[in-house]
This record gives C-alpha cells, sequence and structure tokens, in this order.
C-alpha cells in the first residue's frame, strides 16, 4: 500500500510487527517505522492525508487511535477509513484476522465525531456481494468443538474467480463515489480534520 499511496506525495507507514517493518524495508520501503504503544511517532499536524484500511477494528481503543489521527493531521487534512461492516456476520475469518469488531456505519460517524472528524464521506461498499458473503457467513456457523479455522479467503484461489471478483469491485467502486450504498460487507468513510480544531475530543 505504501508503494502505491507513494505515486502521490511522501509516504510513512506504522506496524505493530517487527516482522512486518523489517520486511517492508528489506525492498526499500523506508518510511516504515514500529508501533510500540497507541501514540503514534509524529509531531501534530505533520499529514495532509491519513490511511485506515481495515485497521481500528483490530485495536482495543480505536476511538484513542482516532483522536491520534486528528492529532497528526493537518487542519482540513483528510483521513481515508475502511472498516468491516456487521456484528451478524462475524465469522472465522474475522477470529483468523485478530479483529476486536465489526462495525455499522452509524458507529463509525459517532467515532469520527468524537475524535473531531467531520465525516464527508459514509458508505457501505462490497453491497454486490453481500448477498452470497451473508449466506456464506450465516448458513456456515461453527460448531461446538470445532478447532480448526479456516479462511474465506480459501474459496478464492481461482484465477478466473478473483478476475470477476476484481471487476465486480470496480463497477461498484463507480457507484459509491456517486452515492452512499445503504448496505455492505465493509464500510468506507472519509473524514476531515476542521481548520479550526486545536485538539481531539476522545473523552
Amino acid at each position: 500500500m505504501l508503494q502505491q499511496l507513494s505515486r502521490y506525495g511522501t509516504v510513512d507507514g506504522v506496524d505493530t510487527d517487527p516482522n512486518a517493518v523489517r520486511f517492508c524495508r528489506e525492498r526499500g520501503v523506508a518510511g516504515v517505522r514500529r508501533l510500540t504503544s497507541q501514540t503514534l511517532p509524529w509531531e501534530p499536524e505533520t499529514f495532509d492525508l491519513v490511511t485506515a484500511l481495515d485497521v481500528i477494528e483490530h485495536i482495543d481503543d480505536d476511538q484513542a487511535v482516532l483522536g491520534e489521527v486528528q492529532r497528526v493531521l493537518r487542519p482540513g487534512g483528510t483521513l481515508l477509513l475502511t472498516v468491516p461492516a456487521y456484528e451478524v456476520l462475524w465469522g472465522p475469518q474475522d477470529e483468523i484476522s485478530h479483529h476486536k469488531r465489526r462495525y455499522r456505519a452509524w458507529q463509525i460517524r459517532e467515532r469520527l465525531e468524537r475524535a473531531g472528524l467531520e465525516p464527508v464521506k459514509l458508505s457501505y461498499f462490497n453491497s454486490l456481494l453481500f448477498p452470497p458473503i451473508a449466506a456464506v457467513r450465516l448458513l456456515r456457523p461453527r460448531r461446538a468443538g470445532d478447532r480448526e479455522l479456516k479462511s474465506d479467503f480459501t474459496l478464492t484461489r481461482a484465477g478466473r474467480l478473483n478476475e470477476i471478483l476484481t471487476r465486480i469491485f470496480a463497477g461498484e467502486a463507480a457507484l459509491v463515489e456517486r452515492w452512499n450504498l445503504p448496505f455492505g460487507v465493509s464500510i468506507v468513510a472519509l473524514a476531515r480534520k476542521d481548520a479550526n480544531a486545536a485538539f481531539a475530543l476522545t473523552a
């Protein structure tokens, strides 16, 4: 992701896993730091854009992290956020991925506003595939005593199927640009730091 974003400007990143940080540096991605606390290692008002793409659902205190994002954003800066949607869709993939929670759109709006960030775009996405994904999640419950967690991604190894899914996502992206979709497997939010905001309200 850092390599993709570097086409648009100077990028920095954090990860809690030292192996991930080393992996990046070995491949020439130098602007990566290891995160050892919930405090981001930058001065206030450092960035024009912060991305948290499927990040905050892994963190115990997601509200504190959003407050940190607000702190390091410049006035008028933007947060791009994605998270998994609907607790009812909780499944083995969430456990494999070490998720703490899934969200509703109103919960994301509430957290952003509490952190001093104004939502300017808030939509569900991955909506076209919502019915089959929901069916898999709801109709394939784990049985008591099951020990083996199986990733949902094992269902999409076929190259042709991945190509079809890529086209579906690309088509849906155009819809999300124009409208806020009412349901989906995930949520995307674009939020802006008020130019007059001085600090995050995380209480």
